[in-house]
């Protein structure tokens, strides 16, 4: 596993880490112990960045963490988390200091530390981007020794780059993949000009880009890709990468041909991330530990070549682009 530097930070992190959302909830039933083999698989395969959030499974994910790294001992991976979901409503005047400080020390409590490595505020609404106040208050739990860094998960490119003109921003969290190929043009290059620290987030738009769904498959109730595909409860970004099913459907069929025989689909569409050098880690999930070894194995696939490079490109450009590309 190739580490890559995480930013500002100076820690260098695998450049294919874990997320941590399926082992809390949101995406159907995933045992405790399913769940706690497939972060022991992914930090056998060399993970050494795990994702997670305050609000996945209302604290779950971050107390398996815990327990995990606990049970294994050693040198402990970077364990980045976010905050800010928790505001009911979810309204840029709660994103206060005592607020942000209350959930921060629900986080430490969870994951059992006294510093948190990285918080990241959590897909905010876009006013919270042009209150600097917020991010003083981030400043100030640094200062105080709660968290060593911080960075904002987004829904737009617009929002990291404002994101990251307050100068303290050390990382932005994003969507990017096959389906959502906007940050390229401009926000990477930003990004790396400022030594901002790049987190891609729904690498394989939501299980799409495993190749392994059809029209008929079913989702279990409490699965997001059940109940938000058009938004219902978050951003309908977050579900398929914002992608109409069943043209991604059709979209992933012409992708199918493009795979390498020594790969998976889902490996080819995490190696395809990795061909973009500001990346700085990405965090695909996994429900078991055969998946995670998988997402592992990703990072030993050999360069995609510039000609698929292209052919991908231009199935972005003529299939998917139309129905994203204007949105985040």
């Amino acid at each position: 596993m190739q580490q890559r530097k995480l930013g500002r930070t100076g820690v260098a992190v695998s450049e294919i880490g874990f997320g941590a959302w399926a082992i809390g909830g949101a995406w159907g039933d995933v045992s405790m112990e399913d769940a706690k083999a497939a972060l022991h698989a992914a930090l056998d395969g060399g993970c050494t960045f795990i994702d997670t959030a305050d609000v996945y499974g209302d604290g779950r994910s971050e107390q398996i963490i815990a327990e995990v790294l606990a049970e294994r001992g050693g040198e402990r991976p970077f364990v980045a988390t976010k905050a800010g979901r928790r505001l009911v409503p979810h309204a840029a005047e709660g994103y206060t200091k005592a607020n942000l400080a209350e959930f921060v020390e629900r986080s430490l409590r969870n994951l059992r530390v006294d510093c948190l490595d990285l918080v990241q505020l959590h897909c905010p609404p876009p006013a919270v981007y042009y209150r600097p106040e917020v991010f003083q208050a981030m400043d100030e739990l640094v200062a105080e020794g709660k968290i060593r860094h911080y960075g904002v998960s987004v829904e737009k490119v617009e929002e990291a780059l404002k994101a990251i003109e307050y100068p303290n921003v050390a990382t932005v969290q994003i969507i990017y993949n096959i389906f959502r190929q906007r940050p390229s043009k401009l926000f990477f290059d930003v990004a790396k000009r400022r030594d901002v620290g790049v987190i891609v987030r729904v690498p394989l738009a939501s299980g799409l880009l495993t190749g392994k769904m059809s029209a008929d498959t079913a989702f279990a109730a409490d699965d997001h890709r059940a109940f938000n595909r058009n938004g219902e409860a978050f951003d309908k970004g977050e579900t398929f990468a914002g992608v109409p099913y069943p043209l991604a459907l059709e979209a992933v069929e012409h992708i199918r041909k493009l795979v390498p025989g020594d790969a998976s689909m889902a490996q080819f569409a995490l190696r395809w991330i990795l061909m973009e050098e500001g990346v700085s880690t990405v965090i695909p999930g996994a429900r078991n530990a055969r998946q995670a070894m998988a997402n592992s194995e990703a990072a030993g696939l050999a360069p995609i070549s510039p000609e698929v490079m292209s052919e991908l490109r231009s199935l972005y450009r003529e299939m998917i682009a139309p129905h994203v590309h204007h949105l985040w």
